[in-house]
């Protein structure tokens, strides 16, 4: 069955949704009146009670409180918490990878860090999502003053809405720079706690310093060169905790010798927004939400030869134009599409609330590629109104 919440809903969910029949509940109010056929909330929690391979599949995080509070008697809410709070991941894969540096600390005792006892330069993040709050590189000596006041900055919103305790007491983890190439991809276990890679994206950067989300693509070269290896880290993965019946979705970096090491897994979902499992249906006709609830495990050798050569990208048209959202008039998408050889979906998004212009899928023969550079650099300023 489906949770459906915000911040937004596909169109190929939905269909697929319909054409499969699939139990849904809108924990979001985000669905039209009848636009589905909606299940009571106790049928869902009944039917958990009386199957144990139950499966559910939320397209978004927000429905996480939901299965927190009305399936606490499954497994589901443990295997949320190992993946959402970040020290208790590291903890989770220390075997895996013994000589990977963490630390956990708390708000109040950042003044007490003290830097020689660190691998420099190192990353701090909330060890669980925090309101808004980032994630922070710190290179040197100076640059760790600057964080420490940025984060305290962070957190005076957050005082005003939360008691004191509690914002006192938030732990932020501290942790190795991981280097190499970035990749994003999703999977599940099955009732037997076996793995099952159900797509393989690779993310790129614009610089050293870039930290956007602006584009991901994937291709049947990169799937070939990854799927073996991203398949055998998930199955390790799975038996740290014993996973089943539960879908993933997996950052992670491989350097220069082949070395994979995790950045997060993010649980109960794909990826965000209804991205990275429709992008893999465009480019391989594999639908990973019917593979996942179904249980019905890719061919991957049929899918990879059946896939033409061309190169699937998703570009997120974050606001990077640096003019504040309330003063943009609005946004040439015509103009932007112009820019593509075949943009096989675009996705307008109310910039106003999200800062996201928009989501476009395309298809790129590789000797085009560069159409996809260019929009990866870009700030977007072109097409502001």
């Amino acid at each position: 069955m489906i949770l459906l919440d915000k911040p937004y809903v596909s169109n190929f969910l939905k269909k697929t949704i319909v054409k499969y029949n699939f139990p849904v509940l809108d924990t979001g109010n985000v669905t039209e009146k009848g636009e589905l056929s909606l299940i009571c909330p106790e049928k869902i929690v009944q039917y958990f009670r009386d199957n144990s391979n139950s499966r559910i599949y939320a397209n978004s995080e927000n429905s996480i409180n939901w299965v927190v509070n009305h399936l606490s008697f499954t497994k589901l809410s443990q295997y949320i918490n190992l993946f959402k709070n970040k020290i208790e991941f590291r903890k989770l894969i220390h075997g895996m990878y013994p000589d990977f540096f963490y630390k956990e600390v708390l708000l109040q005792d950042l003044d007490k860090i003290q830097l020689t006892e660190l691998p420099m330069p190192f990353i701090i993040k909330p060890a669980v999502g925090f309101l808004s709050l980032g994630v922070h590189k710190v290179v040197s000596e100076e640059d760790w003053a600057r964080v420490k006041q940025l984060i305290v900055d962070e957190f005076i919103d957050a005082k005003a809405l939360f008691p004191i305790e509690v914002v006192n007491t938030s732990s932020f983890l501290i942790e190795e720079v991981i280097t190499g190439e970035e990749f994003a991809f999703d999977a599940y276990f099955d009732e037997n706690g076996d793995a099952v890679v159900l797509g393989i994206l690779k993310h790129l950067f614009s610089s050293e310093k870039d930290v956007s989300d602006r584009v991901y693509y994937t291709s049947k070269e990169l799937i070939k060169e990854y799927l073996a290896q991203f398949t055998q880290f998930v199955k390790e993965l799975g038996q740290q905790v014993e996973l089943k019946n539960f879908p993933v979705h997996i950052e992670v970096r491989v350097d220069e010798d082949g070395k994979l090491t995790p950045i997060e897994v993010n649980p109960m979902r794909f990826g965000g927004w209804c991205t990275t499992a429709d992008l893999t249906y465009l480019a391989t006709k594999l639908n990973p939400y019917h593979s996942f609830l179904n249980n019905s495990k890719p061919d991957w050798n049929q899918l990879l030869n059946d896939m033409d050569d061309e190169i699937y990208s998703l570009i997120i048209l974050d606001n990077s134009t640096n003019i504040p959202s309330k003063e943009i008039k609005g946004f040439n998408y015509e103009s932007l599409l112009q820019k593509f050889v075949n943009p096989l979906e675009l996705r307008k998004i109310d910039y106003k609330i999200y800062s996201i212009f928009g989501m476009l899928f395309t298809k790129t023969p590789k000797e085009k590629f560069a159409e996809v550079e260019e929009i990866l650099v870009s700030d977007l300023k072109e097409f502001v109104i």
